[in-house]
């Protein structure tokens, strides 16, 4: 099991946790991941790890579309990967939600499923620079034909010589995405990911290696799930700890028609919790809200508790399916992080020891 460390985007003030990513380097985790909302980019702090690490790969947990043009997020990984050595960026990208595409990028929602797979493909084609490119897609072509053209765009080949084999990951969770992602990715974030949910996901992960008509197959595949560590004695002060957090993504993160987290709380079994919490904290009730998040919610979706009681639910994780665990601490606190080292049993590679 491979693991990562999730440092996520910034508050008010930017600050790159980089001893504690240091340490994680030097323990054997094999990531660290940024985001991005609408404030702090995921990729500028990517670059500033890179010149202070040797080994860890970067990820983006995710870079959303609509803030870059497919040319620019290849421009950029393919510069980060250079800069970093080669071999060590990990594109993990995503659509985020209507609120800020439309709110915050002011791009239009539009067909996510095709700008996607538009996305992907000319990513490909620069990566690989097998050519001028050019590509006609259902939501993005080059060159640019549509509204406002003048006609004199020109297919062009990147030159700067990126390494044409950047890994490709995306974070989804709805069915047509994940048979997308498993057509076309290296790897998948899952959205809603826990022990058990591969029996959901999976049919859909085959029909996408299907349609990939390669071969390929899980064994071909990288799956990175996000799980929240609170090493505690205290598991209900962890739970109250979750709460407000949950409660804004399921409550209040989206439209009421379109929530994606409040919809994976329903795919887990809690649709009246689910609706309650959207109920309440729409109307501006978000301490009954906090209030309305199952204990049990809580507990499925982190490793909470002791030593000996993290090691024990680690186990259901490990197990199942995923490549790696990307682990979030609330605190940062880097005791989670050398905890999560030994329970995983992570080792720097031979050549670092």
């Amino acid at each position: 099991m491979k693991l990562g460390l999730a440092i996520g985007y910034s508050g008010a003030e930017l600050r790159v946790p980089i001893e504690r990513i240091q340490l994680a380097e030097r323990l054997g985790y094999d990531s660290v991941w940024t985001a991005e909302a609408y404030g702090s980019d995921a990729i500028t702090p990517l670059a500033f790890i890179a010149g202070q690490t040797a080994r860890i790969r970067l990820g983006t947990g995710i870079i959303q579309l609509a803030g870059r043009t497919p040319a620019n997020a290849a421009m950029c990984f393919g510069t980060l990967d250079a800069l970093a050595g080669g071999n060590r960026v990990i594109c993990g990208i995503g659509v985020s939600g209507p609120q800020i595409v439309e709110g915050w990028y002011g791009q239009p929602w539009g067909k996510p499923y095709y700008r996607l797979r538009d996305y992907i493909q000319i990513m490909r084609k620069i990566f690989r620079r097998e050519g001028p490119v050019t590509h006609q897609g259902r939501e993005i072509s080059l060159p640019y034909t549509g509204e406002g053209a003048i006609g004199l765009g020109k297919p062009l080949q990147s030159i700067l010589h990126m390494n044409p084999n950047i890994p490709i990951w995306m974070g989804c969770g709805s069915e047509a995405t994940t048979k997308l992602v498993a057509e076309l990715c290296d790897g998948w974030l899952p959205h809603g990911w826990s022990p058990g949910a591969m029996s959901y996901f999976g049919p859909w992960l085959e029909e996408g290696f299907r349609r990939a008509g390669n071969g390929k197959s899980l064994k071909d595949f990288e799956i990175q799930a996000g799980v929240g560590v609170h090493h505690t004695t205290d598991v209900r002060e962890a739970f109250r700890t979750m709460k407000p957090h949950i409660a804004l993504y399921v409550g209040g993160m989206g439209a009421r028609e379109m929530n994606f987290h409040n919809r994976i709380m329903v795919r887990r079994g809690y649709a009246d919790a689910a609706a309650t919490i959207q109920e309440l904290y729409l109307a501006g009730r978000k301490a009954e809200a906090i209030e309305a998040v199952p204990d049990e919610y809580c507990d499925e979706q982190g490793l909470i508790g002791t030593e000996a009681r993290i090691r024990e639910k680690y186990q259901a994780w490990a197990d199942s399916g995923v490549t790696g665990l990307t682990i979030g601490t609330q605190d940062g606190n880097p005791e989670v992080v050398e905890l999560m080292a030994k329970i995983a049993d992570v080792r720097p590679p031979a050549a670092v020891r």
